[in-house]
């Protein structure tokens, strides 16, 4: 059976290059106090099997410690979602180097921290948001911008007029600049909406 309030270790590298890597995070973390230690030597993009099952493991009152938040997450976005998982199963994150500074959500000033970095994404991707308008918009002004590339469904019209002058789909498809099976298709669908 095991014990409540455990300390639960994650270590992460992003290729099995870096062996010494994971075995000194495993030594911080075990300095720190993690009595189990979930370990994987994989990138953060994609499934990371040992986070979940760290995260699975972890019950009400334990502590997930990881060294480093890009150990953890991906990104800001991606960290505020893990600790919104966590918080979740009453689980508290202990990071041990944030910046050169220790953040642990059992207190108010890690979850402090958390939250200004929340704040800070958000203000991020609102800035980034307003330049893309300002972009589009300037590039509209001066008529560099033609919007979204019509798909091949609002293409269907001109697919068929080719078709109807004998043209084969690869050939509709070159000059279109589309996929030749879109090509196809938009055919079919054209030809059974006719028939209905």
């Amino acid at each position: 059976m095991r014990k409540q309030d455990m300390l639960i270790g994650y270590a992460r590298v992003s290729t099995t290059d870096q062996s010494a890597g994971l075995a000194g995070q495993e030594r911080d973390l075990q300095s720190a106090g993690a009595e189990r230690i979930f370990a994987e030597e994989l990138s953060s993009i994609g499934p990371r099997p040992q986070l979940e099952a760290a995260i699975d493991f972890a019950r009400d009152g334990d502590v997930l410690i990881v060294t480093k938040p890009d150990r953890l997450a991906r990104s800001t976005a991606d960290l505020l979602t893990i600790v919104s998982r966590l918080e979740k199963k009453r689980v508290s994150l202990l990071v041990l180097s944030m910046g050169g500074q220790v953040v642990d959500t059992r207190n108010a000033t890690g979850k402090l921290m958390l939250t200004m970095l929340g704040a800070i994404a958000a203000f991020e991707r609102d800035l980034m948001l307003e330049r893309q308008r300002d972009g589009i918009a300037k590039a509209k002004a001066e008529g560099k911008f033609k919007g979204r590339k019509p798909t091949v469904r609002n293409r269907t019209p001109e697919i068929m007029r080719l078709r109807a002058e004998g043209i084969g789909p690869v050939e509709i498809a070159r000059r279109l600049g589309v996929d030749r099976t879109s090509v196809h298709r938009a055919i079919v669908a054209a030809r059974a909406q006719e028939a209905a």
